[in-house]
């Protein structure tokens, strides 16, 4: 058990230390209540760590099913059902661990060792490198010998043509530290094109990652305010790479940035995340056939319909978002590809057409 209350980490350690303390039979499932005698020990905020102890409850169930694939978090009565009247109880499945060495759990470590281990807590390598070594040492043969470890010498990942911007550790480490402990962020940072950084103060709310390149999401300061709309308009992306410096503040982010209606997948539903003019649009293109063959592998969207009109050209129709990469992919397919609709789109990508044969030609 720990010897600080649990409500005094942070978020990610928190998760961790109930994992450890969770029981491993119904029979000895634990109540909030009890939960609350180790979880926290403060009667000024005891309605608040109580509220944090559910949510991080609902957390670690939804990171066991998510990676895990297990509904190892297990609450009497169930989670679907209602619990008004009755005391929910909770404990782990005796069966689950995070520690038992299989492919599954190596093939988690391993993925966050190649892909993310950069982009996390130093502390957190440490813990990624320190268990994958474990792992190593209990059986390297018998792993070697696996379905898993036989893949190592048949894998390969090529890198991005344009290669990812060096990142500033210890801004990293503050913007992490602001992320997992729900604290304001002071930032110095250029703006694109701009020749010298401006402090600010963000409300910080994740990190989005588009191709190769990180940025933080969050708001400018702003009061609550009824109106999503007055909040939404304050939403702001920041390239990591080009924030000099970041310092965490003692000021906890307000209430209103934990609203549903602000997570990151509701964000990027309304077109925050990424350039966009905020609309859906039914393009329709005219491709040449053998450049189509990819968009039956790789569509569009779910919706998209290919249509065979002439022997070398195909029209294809698919729901898409406006955004600034669509445009993009549309100039570099330019030469197999017309715009057919909308029309506005069609004037954009010709009117960017034409500057580029104005460059060549000059």
């Amino acid at each position: 058990m720990p010897t600080n209350p649990i409500a005094s980490h942070n978020k990610s350690e928190r998760l961790f230390i109930l994992y450890q303390c969770l029981p491993r039979s119904k029979e000895q499932a634990l109540s909030l209540t009890e939960l609350m005698s180790t979880y926290g020990n403060d009667p000024a905020c005891f309605a608040n760590e109580r509220k944090n102890l559910e949510n991080d409850l609902l957390s670690l169930k939804h990171i066991f099913e998510s990676i895990f694939y297990s509904e190892a978090l297990v609450r009497v009565p169930a989670w679907e059902q209602n619990i008004s009247g009755k005391t929910p109880k909770f404990y782990i499945e005796p069966n689950f661990s995070i520690d038992v060495i299989n492919e599954q759990t190596l093939f988690f470590w391993e993925m966050l060792s190649n892909y993310t281990a950069n982009y996390l807590p130093i502390s957190i390598q440490q813990t990624i490198s320190d268990k994958l070594s474990a792992i190593r040492r209990h059986d390297r043969a018998a792993f070697q010998q696996s379905s898993l470890g036989q893949w190592h010498n048949h894998l390969l990942t090529l890198p991005s043509m344009l290669q990812a911007p060096k990142l500033d550790s210890e801004v990293l480490a503050s913007i992490h530290q602001a992320l997992l402990q729900s604290r304001q962020l002071t930032v110095s940072y250029y703006k694109k094109w701009h020749d010298l950084p401006k402090q600010r103060v963000i409300y910080p709310k994740g990190l989005v990652f588009i191709d190769n390149m990180m940025y933080l999401s969050g708001f400018d300061p702003v009061e609550d305010n009824i109106d999503d709309e007055v909040l939404l308009a304050k939403h702001r992306n920041f390239a990591v790479c080009r924030i000099v410096t970041a310092q965490v503040i003692d000021e906890p982010i307000p209430g209103w940035v934990e609203r549903d209606v602000f997570t990151l997948k509701r964000l990027q539903q309304l077109g925050k995340l990424e350039l966009t003019d905020k609309t859906k649009i039914n393009l329709v293109l005219q491709v040449q056939k053998y450049a189509c063959e990819h968009l039956y592998e790789r569509p569009l969207s779910a919706d998209q319909k290919i249509t065979v009109i002439e022997d070398d050209w195909h029209q294809v129709t698919a729901t898409v978002a406006n955004t600034q990469r669509l445009q993009d992919w549309l100039v570099s397919m330019s030469q197999l590809s017309v715009v057919i609709a909308p029309i506005e789109l069609k004037k954009v990508i010709l009117e960017r057409l034409r500057n580029a044969l104005a460059l060549y030609d000059s």
